[in-house]
């Protein structure tokens, strides 16, 4: 017989109240940093109003929700010059368009953020805003100007609130593997790269990754993805604990997946909250994706990796100092994100991060940690480093550089 004190809808509620006391802890002890979203002058979303109800070179243009393929028909049918012309009249709406040309994409996005870079310039002289809204206005500026410089290679971008962003390192066109690096909470294009705790920001994370990369393996083509082109949660409050903001950026991320060029077999490097939005869109993404790598994992709104739906290997990763250990890893009325990936019985292969440091230290050159990662970016599976200190999370797996291997 079951006692009152022990029944399963009062067990479900008390885990349910731990759940929103931790998160309660979490943000009265500092660990929640609140964002003022502003409205850019831009808006993404006029802009797509604008190109889908206008015509080039007496031509109507592609429907930009519709498929890649007659995107990339559309720009096909061409010349070079017309090509950046229309670039040029719809920066944004081609900067993030899937199916146009990659090249293309770099170039309307260097337009796109010399205009915000100017908007935010002015901002900082209008004495209609308050200090906090001129220093808003600096920091921005100053970021997109940052992004203009040493012909970076601006994938995606969006102004409009706290901003997204998306960056290359390598040649994405002629890459043997492509690596995407998705972040946590309070990501947005100010703290899309940082000096301060470098490693931690998106920027810092991917280019860490493909120097590690490029040393794991100098004969392998690689590229890497700085992949902040969803709208993450603002601190640890109550939009990291559902998964509205993942779903979001689960959509966008297997869209992005469906159109990078080549055949090139692609791996997700997937930190904290990021975690969660790779485990949405696992079951969606293409075969090409071999492998998910999260680290610091609230959960990935799954009970094991068999339940993600992908056939893509699942591996997971914390160091012993990470405070995501501390956080309730279930889910329960749409709160929470499910079991804890490196548990044994969510059934990830658990790879060593014992030179790590913090929830923010997986992607310190150096450390373990990312050798490890970089070791699955470009294939060079039977060289990862188990956290047991032996070879399960090896096990099945085809030896050799770009293998396809065998098995979650």
């Amino acid at each position: 017989m079951t006692s009152p004190d022990s029944s399963p809808t009062l067990t479900a509620w008390r885990a349910l109240l731990a759940l929103a006391v931790v998160f309660v802890m979490l943000a009265i002890t500092g660990w929640t940093a609140i964002h003022h979203q502003r409205d850019a002058n831009v808006s993404l979303k006029e802009a797509f109003t604008a190109w889908s109800t206008g015509s080039f070179d007496g031509r109507r243009l592609p429907d930009p929700t519709g498929s890649p393929t007659s995107v990339a028909h559309f720009f096909d049918g061409l010349a070079p010059e017309r090509r950046t012309a229309l670039a040029r009249k719809h920066p944004l709406v081609v900067g993030n368009l899937n199916g146009a040309p990659v090249p293309l994409r770099y170039s309307a996005n260097r337009y796109a953020l010399a205009t915000a870079r100017d908007t935010e310039a002015a901002r900082v002289h209008d004495n209609r805003l308050s200090r906090a809204g001129k220093a808003d206005a600096d920091r921005r500026m100053h970021r997109f100007a940052a992004l203009l410089r040493d012909k970076r290679q601006v994938l995606a971008f969006d102004p409009d609130g706290g901003g997204r962003v998306a960056e290359v390192f390598g040649n994405l066109e002629r890459a043997e593997r492509i690596s995407v690096v998705v972040p946590g909470v309070d990501t947005n294009v100010v703290n899309f790269e940082r000096t301060f705790l470098r490693y931690s920001s998106p920027v810092g994370m991917a280019t860490s990754l493909y120097d590690e990369e490029r040393k794991a393996d100098p004969d392998t083509k690689v590229a890497v993805i700085a992949w902040a082109d969803y709208t993450a949660p603002a601190g640890l409050g109550m939009d990291a604990m559902v998964g509205a903001p993942a779903e979001a950026g689960a959509r966008r991320l297997v869209a992005l997946a469906g159109v990078l060029p080549g055949r090139a077999p692609v791996a997700l490097f997937c930190h904290s909250y990021g975690s969660v939005v790779c485990g949405l869109a696992a079951r969606e993404l293409p075969d090409r994706v071999t492998d998910i790598a999260v680290s610091g994992s609230p959960g990935m709104r799954a009970d094991t990796a068999a339940d993600l739906g992908s056939d893509a290997r699942v591996w997971a990763m914390r160091d012993a100092d990470d405070w995501i250990a501390d956080v309730p890893h279930l889910e329960l009325g749409g709160l929470g994100h499910g079991s804890d990936p490196v548990s044994p019985e969510f059934g990830a292969r658990v790879l060593s991060a014992r030179t790590a440091v913090g929830h923010t230290g997986y992607f310190v050159p150096g450390t373990d940690s990312i050798g490890n990662f970089a070791r699955i970016g470009v294939g060079a599976y039977a060289e990862v480093d188990c956290a047991d200190g032996k070879t399960a999370c090896r096990d099945g797996i085809a030896s050799g550089p770009g293998g396809p291997g065998e098995g979650v």
